[in-house]
């Protein structure tokens, strides 16, 4: 049982004992730096059913606890705040049980609980990933693990948009200007080859409408009756219409994208267990409007479209097929979200990485899945993030309005390299172990900075500053786990040797750094339940902190005895070991040496 739950019980028990009183819950903080003390009891929310002055609470409930539970060695108390101090066995104790446990904070996944699944990406096969697809992969894949080291079985997943009039654009493009190259024959990447002929069709449209509006046309009609327009259109229609040579090339320019991707997935480190394809679920989910049309989850409009009325919920009326007969996105979401629980019965619940333009769109959507009476549809999230902005000026792709992301990673390593060489940390690399380090360093740093924040605020990202050694950023805590790993190569100890309270006293920095260390399987739930990786990065930076004040006042290796020695390298294993795990929940990899 951890402090937090132990102390809560015997709190409870004080003021039941004391007062003949009920205390529902106790509230905890960290004790401030100038008291004595390792966790306080916050006394004022007692007054509601302890009446009193706050102080004497206090010291009466400090007192039970001292002669009562084994942990507390003593206390104090500040206004309404009671500092209790813990004894140095507890903290041991709780060391010893964990020094040797290289997964530390994960919790083994309960095969009895549902599984989550985590869509993220979802890209367009037009075009390459971008820099709001870093940062929706970043997070999506990081919530993806925090979930999974909370307990739960977890299905990375995403949705490809490979249809529709974006795509037939390309396609068009290439057929009337690509003359038959190829990836292999531009050795370009096939997401980029693709993209430049999306951005060459918006070239061209642009020229016709200019030349319609010459001729007299309105812009809007111009709009709608350039040519390429209508034949891109046109080839629409013989995809729909399983058209031979329409389908082939639709195929091959869609695998030209596809492997593109996978190599910014990789280079990004992030994966998928399952993938659907828009070509394959946009039919999806009409069955389940005429389902609900029977149990007036829906009505009929009188030109035929189907609507859902929301508006007793605070909402509007949302179109869920047109008068045609044909789907919109939400049909599409609808369907694809019940059948993927079709396809993975023990899923109980997902959650949406899309950005917050779409905060309307998913709470329009979960509210039609709980109306269709799916029970699975009050653990539906939707993890909004919000966009993100880079100085101006900065890493413009060749289109000149995206950040291309495979340049943005490319751009980092590069930055990483010019920084370490102007700190001259890498003397004594070959280059091959310096271009793996730059790219380690990079990606830690890009990584980081954008999981660093919460995901719903909008992000200002300068890569320069990404890349400080210094403060809250990703090098700063590689090179401190770097640091730790040198020292442990030069300990000459017995690193699984078990010490007893009685053997070891604690200093102050020592205690502070086990605190902080018996946070991690709770920053970890926290972070599942909140879908937040922020949680997670900010722990880390406060424990890399806690550590170099530990290191700056304490010798490790020139520690007074043997056992301090032993007890001091253990403990930097054990730090380096969560600082691994927390950031292996981050998709960040630590160096070994920097």
């Amino acid at each position: 049982m951890s402090l937090q739950l132990t102390l809560t019980e015997q709190v409870k028990k004080a003021v039941a004992s004391i007062y003949n009183a009920n205390l529902e819950s106790v509230e905890f903080q960290a004790t401030r730096k100038e008291f004595a003390g390792d966790i306080t009891v916050v006394v004022f929310p007692m007054l509601r059913v302890v009446k009193g002055n706050p102080v004497q609470i206090g010291e009466q409930i400090g007192e039970y606890l001292v002669s009562s539970v084994d942990e507390v060695k003593g206390f104090n108390v500040v206004k309404g705040f009671l500092n209790i101090e813990i004894n140095d066995s507890y903290y041991l104790n709780f060391f010893n049980t964990i020094k040797n446990n290289t997964t530390y904070g994960y919790k083994e996944v309960d095969k009895n609980d549902k599984a989550v699944m985590v869509e993220y990406s979802s890209p367009n096969s037009n075009k390459p990933l971008h820099l709001g697809h870093i940062r929706n992969n970043l997070l999506g894949y990081s919530v993806a693990e925090i979930i999974k080291a909370s307990g739960k079985k977890v299905y990375k997943t995403q949705i490809i948009n490979d249809r529709g009039i974006h795509i037939c654009k390309s396609m068009l493009a290439w057929k009337r200007f690509g003359n038959n190259e190829t990836p292999e024959s531009t050795s370009l990447k096939g997401d980029k080859l693709v993209g430049n002929y999306y951005v060459k069709f918006d070239q061209e449209y642009k020229k016709e409408i200019k030349v319609l509006i010459e001729q007299g046309k309105t812009e809007e009609e111009a709009k709608k009756q350039a040519p390429i327009l209508i034949e891109a259109q046109d080839l629409l229609l013989k995809w729909e219409a399983g058209d031979e040579e329409t389908v082939t090339l639709w195929k091959t320019m869609n695998q030209w994208v596809y492997d593109g991707f996978e190599v910014t997935y990789k280079n990004l480190g992030v994966d998928f267990d399952t993938l659907y394809y828009e070509s394959q679920t946009y039919l999806l989910g009409k069955e389940f409007i005429a389902e609900g049309l029977k149990k007036d989850v829906f009505f009929k409009k009188e030109d035929g479209s189907v609507w859902c009325d929301l508006t007793p919920e605070g909402l509007d009326e949302k179109i869920v097929l047109r008068a045609d007969g044909t789907a919109v996105y939400m049909t599409q979401d609808i369907g694809t979200a019940i059948q993927r629980s079709k396809d993975y019965p023990d899923v109980g619940g997902m959650v949406y990485t899309v950005a917050n333009e779409q905060d309307y769109h998913f709470q329009v959507l979960f509210l039609i899945i709980k109306k269709l009476g799916f029970d699975w549809a009050k653990n539906l999230f939707h993890l909004s993030y919000g966009m993100v902005d880079l100085p101006s000026g900065k890493m413009k792709s060749r289109e000149g309005t995206v950040v291309d992301a495979d340049d943005l990673v490319e751009d980092m390593t590069k930055t990483a390299g010019e920084i370490s060489e102007e700190l001259g940390k890498l003397d004594g690399y070959s280059s091959d172990e310096k271009q793996t380090l730059y790219s380690m360093i990079g990606l830690g740093a890009l990584k980081y900075y954008i999981l660093k924040v919460d995901p719903k605020k909008r992000i200002l990202f300068d890569p320069k500053e990404s890349i400080d050694f210094q403060g809250n950023t990703g090098p700063f805590i590689q090179y401190t786990y770097a640091r730790i790993q040198s020292i442990l190569r030069k300990a000459d100890v017995d690193k699984n040797v078990t010490l007893s309270a009685d053997e070891v006293q604690l200093h102050e920095k020592e205690r502070e750094l086990l605190k902080q260390i018996q946070l991690f399987p709770e920053v970890i739930q926290n972070a599942a339940n909140q879908h937040s990786p922020a949680l997670v990065a900010n722990y880390t930076y406060d424990l890399v902190k806690e550590f170099n004040s530990f290191y700056q006042n304490v010798s490790i290796l020139g520690a007074d005895t043997e056992t301090e020695k032993i007890f001091r390298v253990q403990l930097s294993t054990t730090v380096a070991n969560t600082i691994k795990n927390a950031f292996l929940l981050l998709g960040i990899v630590v160096p070994e040496r920097m």
